[in-house]
């Protein structure tokens, strides 16, 4: 998550950072968890899967698995992978249903070629921007990081990587390390002008350059409401949701697939409508 003031990054390494604290934090503050499910929502939008199509994900940086239990409640299935042992451990505490790899992404992906439909990661990629020791070289492990991550998609697979850029030189390393390691694709930027919405995706195409979807461009307004702590954890699924095949339901899913750049039927009266069964 994005920090006020301090960025995290530059508190020392992520396997520090993220500690037994800071994971209780993922499992309480229900603003956290609120942010983290809508941009995990945002990245699998990203991504196009096929509609109605199980698919085999990777989740960078899993953390304590909110990212993932979205991906489950929306029919997929994930593996998980966190340089964090506190963070990985309560993701066990929850009983997600991914399965999880403790393991440090600058030092590669370590599974077999064309094993994931796709790959998420939300708010990761730029820890392997900073040195935390005299052998760390960003460059390299960027680059080490991107030609793992081609090795293990099939090919004309996506991956969406949110990430908090510290400036534009930052940005440009780490795309240029991904496009050195085969990838095509770019940046979305959701709500460039909102200096608290904003949101940068790195969208990667492992297979022939597609079109690149285009940034999210109202932002909504955010509640002013301050974090909220509870001795109770907070789950994304207790939120409210939309009735499946309800007319609400296909009226949201059109629109995701506009924002996508697919072609879809115009809105009528009868959207959503149930039909009688045929005889």
């Amino acid at each position: 998550m994005a920090c006020r003031g301090r960025r995290p990054e530059h508190g020392g390494p992520p396997e520090l950072f993220y500690d037994q604290n800071e994971a209780q934090k993922y499992m309480r503050n229900s603003r956290m968890i609120d942010i983290q499910t809508k941009m995990t929502a945002r990245a699998l939008e990203l991504l196009c899967l096929p509609e109605g199509q199980p698919c085999y994900l990777l989740d960078i940086g899993c953390g304590t698995g909110l990212s993932g239990d979205y991906v489950s409640d929306e029919g997929h299935y994930w593996v998980g992978m966190d340089i964090s042992s506190a963070m990985l451990d309560a993701a066990l505490d929850r009983e997600t249903e991914g399965d999880l790899l403790l393991g440090d992404m600058g030092q590669g992906v370590p599974f077999r070629p064309g094993s994931f439909d796709g790959c998420i990661s939300i708010s990761a990629v730029q820890w392997l921007c900073n040195a935390n020791k005299r052998s760390d070289h960003p460059a390299k492990r960027l680059y080490c990081f991107f030609s793992s991550l081609y090795s293990v998609l099939m090919r004309g697979a996506r991956a969406v990587l949110q990430l908090y850029p510290e400036n534009t030189e930052q940005l440009e390393l780490i795309t240029m390390q991904a496009t050195k390691a085969g990838f095509t694709g770019g940046v979305v930027v959701d709500y460039p002008n909102s200096a608290k919405a904003k949101k940068f995706y790195l969208c990667l195409f492992s297979g022939p350059s597609t079109f690149l979807p285009k940034g999210l461009s109202e932002a909504k307004e955010e509640e002013a409401e301050e974090s909220t702590f509870t001795s109770e954890r907070v789950s994304h699924r207790t939120r409210c949701r939309v009735v499946r095949k309800s007319r609400q339901w296909v009226l949201e899913k059109k629109e995701r697939r506009r924002r996508q750049g697919k072609e879809v039927r115009p809105d009528t009266q009868y959207t959503g409508r149930k039909r009688k069964p045929r005889f």
